[in-house]
């Protein structure tokens, strides 16, 4: 699936590493114009030396900011508007989160997971997907995931901010129905990324999806007009549908014996 993507520009946050830059890579192979958002300036910059040099064109633009801090999505914006871009498609990528017991845990990254994961998102989406109303045209993604159909005990805070997004996405989808914005939420399940860093918890290979089939499968839900996303292997789906059927007490203890065999009940920082 390649239609829709050709010519457009599309903003990708969190795009230095991991997901995010599989998506601004797989955006750029089907013929967007690339704005690269995250914290690291060199890797964004290499990023869009990469993206040109095989793809031509002009080099994708590359803004930095934390979306978690209190002017991140202002300073983000007001580049945006300087340059004067104007966004077809958000993929709202950017997302942290911590594992290991709750209370155990540090508290900060716990808030850093909220102030990226759902306040970053939604001033973003707030503002330019204003402007894409306003002009009757344009999408939105927002990157959930599969922990956010269910509570997840030693991911509590992160599996709760993806079921923010969920809700979110979901409902704005329903308001923004006849305007000309799509608005679709992804859920993909693991993922082979460096998300654990800096942690004793690790992610399998084998049981994870590379960052470059999610990436390709979203895009081509969002081609179709999808509602939902569920990329990467099909288990991740059917997972969703067990936590909407049984109890949610059920699903919580199901779910925190699924974790502690993972180990993630045990997370430390590394030294």
């Amino acid at each position: 699936m390649e239609d829709g993507f050709q010519g457009i520009t599309a903003l990708v946050t969190g795009a230095s590493k991991g997901l995010g830059r599989a998506y601004a890579l797989e955006l750029a192979r089907r013929g967007a114009r690339l704005i690269l958002l995250s914290r690291t300036e060199s890797d964004l910059r290499e990023l869009a030396r990469e993206i040109q040099q095989t793809h031509g064109g002009a080099e994708p633009e590359v803004i930095t900011a934390d979306l978690a801090g209190a002017d991140g999505p202002g300073r983000v914006l007001r580049e945006l508007a300087q340059r004067d871009l104007r966004v077809d498609l958000l993929l709202n990528n950017a997302g942290a989160g911590s594992a290991g017991p709750f209370l155990s845990r540090p508290l900060e990254p716990q808030l850093r997971t909220v102030g990226l994961n759902i306040s970053g998102l939604l001033a973003l989406t707030h503002a330019i997907g204003g402007d894409m109303a306003a002009r009757g045209s344009g999408g939105i993604i927002n990157v959930s995931s599969t922990a956010a159909f269910q509570p997840l005990p030693y991911q509590a805070s992160y599996a709760a901010t993806k079921a923010f997004v969920l809700s979110f996405s979901e409902a704005l989808a329903e308001e923004l129905r006849g305007t000309g914005v799509h608005v679709m939420a992804a859920h993909p399940g693991a993922v082979a990324t460096g998300f654990f860093d800096g942690t004793t918890a690790t992610i399998d290979p084998s049981a994870a999806d590379t960052p470059a089939t999610v990436a390709s499968q979203t895009l081509d839900d969002y081609a179709r007009r999808r509602a939902a996303s569920y990329p990467g292997r099909g288990v991740n789906r059917l997972m969703t549908w067990a936590a909407r059927l049984l109890p949610r007490r059920t699903v919580a203890r199901v779910a925190a014996s699924f974790n502690r065999r993972l180990r993630l009940h045990e997370v430390v920082d590394l030294p």
